[in-house]
């Protein structure tokens, strides 16, 4: 899970995005130092966290994946202020390596590929458009509940009538200084394992 921190250009403030919502329907409470943002039915979307250099020792300017320690630092905090909010984040790295263990043909799409793709803890399918995406590669995929750094959030999906959880990423959509052009996705060499953390 990441989180975001810009003191130049926000303030001293961690942002801390949960969960999407309807941009017209959103209300902010703030307890202490604390913002909990919510949408329909109370849904909490996220916090701000204002002073946040005070009561955090693992912030660094951009984004920061959210660590075990992070998460009790930020436990700590709610439980001064009394805040009883069910921080029960998924802490697992939604930016991994997967390998391509089989690759069909879409039945209702010609240039989509239907992907069955090991992602360490689990395989999952992954509907992908890339023209050089092959059995056998090793890939990076952005698991559902990923941000890319355009902004897109990756969510369940059906490409075509086929679900698809998740997406395997071209250089450019990761982001990556020098990608080059062409479209493609990018592939790894046989040094990567399935289900190890990408950093981007």
């Amino acid at each position: 899970m990441d989180v975001f921190y810009n003191v130049n250009g926000i303030g001293d403030v961690l942002i801390i995005p949960i969960s999407e919502g309807n941009r017209y329907d959103v209300r902010h409470e703030r307890i202490g130092d604390v913002v909990r943002i919510t949408g329909d039915s109370d849904k909490v979307l996220g916090y701000n966290i204002f002073h946040a250099s005070t009561y955090f020792s693992f912030l660094t300017n951009g984004k920061i994946m959210l660590t075990e320690e992070g998460l009790g630092e930020l436990k700590q905090l709610f439980n001064q202020l009394e805040l009883d909010d069910y921080l029960n984040f998924d802490l697992r790295p939604k930016f991994v390596i997967g390998h391509v263990m089989s690759k069909e043909q879409h039945e209702n799409a010609d240039k989509l590929s239907v992907c069955q793709v090991d992602v360490g803890d689990e395989t999952l399918q992954i509907v992908c458009g890339a023209p050089n995406v092959d059995q056998g590669q090793n890939v990076v995929v952005a698991k559902v509940g990923a941000t890319m750094p355009s902004g897109l959030k990756i969510k369940p999906t059906e490409l075509r009538g086929v679900p698809s959880n998740g997406m395997i990423c071209s250089q450019k959509e990761l982001g990556l200084p020098n990608a080059p052009k062409e479209k493609g996705i990018y592939v790894l060499d046989n040094s990567y394992r399935a289900g190890e953390p990408f950093v981007i």
